[in-house]
């Protein structure tokens, strides 16, 4: 038995959007004021991908990226990623309440979204959930719906703004700059062709790959530190032939080897579509053209 009381928020929390936000700034809240530990409670897979014949929904984030921006954002200590399998699609929701999040993890107080649906055939509700904590003495916070300028913020919107590279758009409604970290793999070595070091960063199975094109970005390395970088999502026409996507960053003010380190890339702002060169040297010539754009986007 788990002797650490916390407070949960529920939710796939799929890019941790603002909308996420509130109830992870809510479930902060009310740790603070129940001397309680703040947790995220999520699957590691979306629900829709156990449904037969449902397409699976493209992800923004992967469970690790997802925990990150909860504890980086909103103070959140613990994020409880459940394997989403047959057997916990269809335990009914009294019994995930009563059992996984009281038993097991010692909730007091829990926070959900005003159109959070759980349990088998998502038969659980907001309504049946503030019933069911009222008997149990469990507190319970539902948070209505966040909208920025009359839009309802979600991840189906934000998907469609990375699908079409609109990388300050998504940001807004994030409330973070779209990220993607992976740990760096070795790739064609055309960063030291064209005279920038590289990172390859690829994309999980069953992520959404935004817009391909050349982006201002920021890497962040593991020790916090981070570099301006102008990084291509696609698959380098110049130099490979094949479809494999890749994001290739090319580093500005850097020296050093990053191999086999976890680098995350924050986008923040589309430059141009991707494109094929007629040589390396062209190519190269348009890089030097962005890094000045993206010099000049994060200029004070």
């Amino acid at each position: 038995m788990d002797t650490v009381n916390r407070v949960i928020a529920l939710g796939f929390f799929d890019g941790v959007h603002l909308g996420h936000g509130a109830l992870l700034s809510r479930c902060a809240q009310r740790a603070r004021e129940l001397n309680a530990v703040p947790a995220a409670f999520t699957f590691d897979l979306h629900p829709s991908a156990l449904i037969p014949g449902k397409e699976p929904v493209p992800l923004l984030s992967t469970p690790a990226d997802r925990a990150g921006l909860m504890e980086r954002l909103y103070g959140i200590r613990e994020v409880l990623i459940a394997h989403y399998d047959q057997a916990m699609m269809t335990t009914p929701w009294r019994q995930f309440i009563t059992d996984y999040l009281l038993r097991d993890h010692a909730a007091v107080h829990l926070v959900v979204g005003h159109d959070f649906h759980f349990g088998y055939k998502g038969e659980g509700d907001p309504q049946k959930l503030q019933a069911l904590c009222r008997e149990l003495g469990v507190g319970c916070d539902v948070i209505p719906k966040v909208e920025l300028e009359g839009i309802t913020i979600s991840s189906t919107y934000i998907r469609s703004l990375l699908s079409k590279g609109d990388m300050d758009r998504a940001a807004q409604f994030l409330g973070h700059p779209y990220v993607l970290t992976d740990t760096v793999s070795h790739g064609k070595k055309l960063g030291s062709t064209l005279g920038f070091p590289t990172v390859n960063l690829h994309f999980a199975p069953g992520l959404l790959i935004p817009a391909h094109g050349v982006y201002a970005c920021k890497a962040v390395f593991e020790n916090g530190d981070s570099r301006l970088a102008v990084t291509n999502i696609g698959i380098r026409p110049t130099v490979q032939d094949g479809d494999w996507v890749t994001a290739e960053g090319f580093l500005l003010d850097f020296d050093g080897d990053l191999y086999g380190r976890k680098v995350r890339m924050e986008f923040f702002h589309y430059l141009r579509p991707e494109q094929k060169f007629p040589s390396l040297e062209a190519l190269r010539s348009e890089v030097m053209r962005n890094v000045q754009q993206t010099r000049a986007y994060f200029a004070p």
